[in-house]
This record gives C-alpha cells, sequence and structure tokens, in this order.
C-alpha cells in the first residue's frame, strides 16, 4: 500500500488550495484517514479525519474552513482548504489506517507529505 500526497502550493492568505491524497495497492477495509500537518519547529498535528462509525472531526483552528472528503471509486481522500491563513504554513500528510487482509491488524500508512505555504 502506498499513498501518494499532492496539491500543495504557495497562495496569499484568504486563498484556497485542494490537497490530495491518491491510494494504491489492494485492501481489505480502511478504518480511517487522516491529515496531519508538521510546522518548522511544531510537532505534527491532526488537521481532519474521517472514520468509520465516527464521521469527520476537525482541529479547532480549522473548523469551518476545511473539509475532509473522500472518493471510494478513486481511492482518494481530499483536503479543502479555504480561507488559508499564514498560521496553516506547514507541511501537510495523509495517513490513513488501514486492513490489509480479513485476517490483518490495522496499521498505519503514510503519504510522502505536501508543502503548502500561505503568504500574509
Amino acid at each position: 500500500v502506498q499513498l501518494q500526497a499532492s496539491g500543495g502550493g504557495l497562495v496569499q492568505a484568504g486563498g484556497s488550495l485542494r490537497l490530495s491524497c491518491v491510494r494504491s495497492g489492494s485492501i481489505f477495509r480502511i478504518n480511517a484517514m487522516h491529515w496531519y500537518r508538521q510546522a518548522p519547529g511544531n510537532e505534527r498535528e491532526l488537521v481532519a479525519s474521517i472514520t468509520a462509525g465516527r464521521g469527520t472531526e476537525y482541529a479547532d483552528s480549522v473548523k469551518g474552513r476545511f473539509t475532509i472528503s473522500r472518493d471510494s471509486a478513486k481511492n482518494t481522500v481530499y483536503l479543502q482548504m479555504n480561507s488559508l491563513e499564514p498560521e496553516d504554513t506547514a507541511v501537510y500528510y495523509c495517513s490513513e489506517e488501514i486492513q490489509r487482509t480479513e485476517w490483518s491488524a490495522l496499521q498505519w500508512y503514510w503519504g510522502q507529505g505536501t508543502l503548502v505555504t500561505v503568504s500574509s
């Protein structure tokens, strides 16, 4: 299983970006999909999640501005980011909790990260 994140870039404050994370490889089921971010000098923080049986969840700092969604047919999870602020500047990582086969345990997989830079 591999996750490939894309969509980062340079945007002015108030602008928008949409991140994508495409999964390749066969799986049995997905328990959850997440977007994390890590700014320079900071720890990695959870931004948004889609969890089976719980729906979507967001960090307080992005509620009302970011939306996580999925397209199962395309094996893709998105992060729509609106009203971007300089504080949103970070490397964004996608991750998924995946059960590879009916008999295997859940494992975490991570994408390579995509840089989002918001200028003031």
